[in-house]
């Protein structure tokens, strides 16, 4: 049957992904069509309430008319011109985005990887130029369960064998450390510091399972750094843009990164914008043909950017994520005490995860995420037995009591 002719259900978009696409992704069975908002809709136009946010990137909600207005209107006049003439949008942008977070300097890039492999590039720069480490001997510091994407360079890294198997040989310089362990950090500074660049870390290990590090533990890191005279690099591409009821995860404990890393929601999800930023003692290392993007700092991204950013400031979304995240855990926590299938609800802000009482090879959290779906919301697992939940910041807190109420419902039910 040739597929004009076949009815063109969640079925069929299904198949066709799996006969002309790489089986890179495990997605659960449900083909989305329409995004607005809290919500969207399949193909069959059932509604949902969305609470994976495209890992974050829709933090300002699905299709926010003010960034869809921004990115249409600039999508007519001006898309790309390339970095070799100026625009007229960037420099706005640049001036936005620094004077938001703090920094001298921005350099973009699109995805959220570029702009760690960015970061580690502007590391390493600094440590030979400035540090005075001898060439081709830098080190960075990394965390164990890290995710900072999947280029070569970063697999490198990582101790997830789905990430790293098979993709050798790897890039060298790294040290991997346990995460929310400053005593291993300072005994790895301590044996080594002349030859550090950088630790970098997640404020927040979001893939591993919204791994919330102790208090002090971001402070005492970027006081370490400081201390042995390395670059603290917070990739905070997931927990940034007020998903955590702060700006960036690093100011719940008043840390400001030498080097941030922003990705995802900085463009409200409409387009691929990602940013380093720095001072200008570190970031001025980088000179003219050294590094850079065709698409990196386009005009149609950075006004998407700028409109993405007003959006937080505007909707005051920190404050909203900070308040309904702790109602969110609040009543994870009574239906903890009513059942035995959820044994931990941890996050901050509005970037949390439960734990299912099963091990991380079992199909119960799946299984659930599959009724949840049924019952209009969805989500997903991640390592196995941990279900992350992280609805757009606009979400309002009755809907988000609706949400509880469809979370709870579901599980109950799922232990008959």
């Amino acid at each position: 049957m040739s597929d004009t002719s076949q009815t063109k259900n969640s079925q069929y978009y299904i198949e066709l992904e799996d006969r002309h696409g790489a089986h890179n992704y495990h997605p659960l069975p449900v083909v989305i069509d329409k995004g607005e908002g809290v919500y969207v809709w399949d193909v069959e136009g059932k509604k949902y309430y969305d609470f994976l946010s495209a890992y974050s990137a829709v933090n300002q909600g699905h299709s926010h008319p003010k960034i869809v207005k921004a990115m249409t209107d600039q999508a007519q006049k001006l898309a790309l011109t390339s970095r070799a003439f100026y625009n007229s949008s960037l420099g706005e942008f640049e001036k936005k985005i620094t004077t938001l977070f703090g920094f001298d300097k921005v350099l973009p890039m699109n995805s959220g990887a570029e702009a760690v492999e960015t970061a580690v590039k502007l590391a390493r720069k600094w440590s030979y130029e400035v540090k005075g480490i001898a060439e081709d001997a830098a080190k960075i510091v990394v965390c164990e369960n890290n995710f900072h994407g999947r280029t070569t360079t970063i697999v490198s890294f990582s101790n997830d064998p789905d990430a790293n198997q098979n993709y050798g040989p790897f890039t060298p310089g790294f040290v991997k450390i346990p995460y929310n362990d400053l005593q291993a950090l300072e005994e790895t500074l301590a044996k080594d510091a002349a030859n550090i660049a950088a630790f970098l870390a997640e404020p927040i290990q979001g893939e591993a399972g919204v791994y919330v590090p102790d208090e002090g533990y971001l402070k005492g890191a970027a006081e370490l750094c400081k201390k042995y005279n390395v670059l603290f690099i917070a990739d905070e591409v997931q927990t940034g843009i007020a998903r955590t009821g702060k700006l960036i995860a690093c100011h719940h404990e008043g840390v400001q990164p030498d080097i941030l890393i922003l990705g995802k929601a900085l463009s409200g999800g409409m387009y691929p914008v990602s940013a380093v930023l720095a001072d200008d003692a570190i970031m001025n290392v980088i000179k003219p043909g050294q590094h850079g993007s065709t698409f990196g700092g386009n005009p149609l991204a950075c006004v998407i950017a700028t409109a993405a950013l007003d959006v937080v400031e505007e909707e005051k979304l920190s404050e909203c994520a900070e308040e309904l995240g702790k109602l969110f855990r609040a009543e994870m926590e009574k239906l903890i005490s009513k059942t035995d299938l959820i044994t931990k609800v941890r996050g901050k802000g509005l970037l949390n995860a439960i734990l299912i009482n099963d091990t991380p090879d079992s199909a119960t959290a799946w299984n659930i995420c599959l009724k949840l779906r049924d019952n209009g919301l969805l989500a997903k697992p991640t390592h196995g037995n941990i279900i992350r939940l992280a609805p757009p910041l606009v979400i309002t807190e009755e809907q988000l009591l609706e949400c509880v109420r469809i979370i709870e419902e579901t599980v109950v039910a799922y232990q008959k």
